[in-house]
């Protein structure tokens, strides 16, 4: 998968540096994926959330910090919405 929203998740971890070493691991993992449904993510994250139009939520460092991303399962490209702390994220609107 392609990724894009890259300065997002690192102008996050630059006030947030307890959760870099979790948002690093699941960039490399999502740039080897190549999901093709919600199912192969599913498999892969059982945690994460999965919105309308192709949004997923997935939960970091053990559901402190969540990352929305809206994923094109055809051209394998990932679009980081929004990263944020479990606080902000119950303020979300979807």
């Amino acid at each position: 998968m392609k990724v894009v929203g890259r300065e997002r998740l690192e102008e996050f971890c630059q006030k947030h540096s307890d959760v870099r070493a979790q948002v690093n691991a699941w960039l490399a993992e999502a740039e080897e994926a190549e999901w093709k449904t919600p199912l192969d993510v599913k498999a892969r994250y059982a945690h994460a959330s999965f919105m309308a139009d192709n949004r997923v939520v997935f939960n970091l460092k053990g559901n402190r910090y969540r990352l929305d991303v809206k994923i094109s399962y055809q051209s394998q490209v990932v679009l980081v919405k929004r990263i944020g702390t479990h606080a902000e994220y119950n303020s979300w609107k979807f």
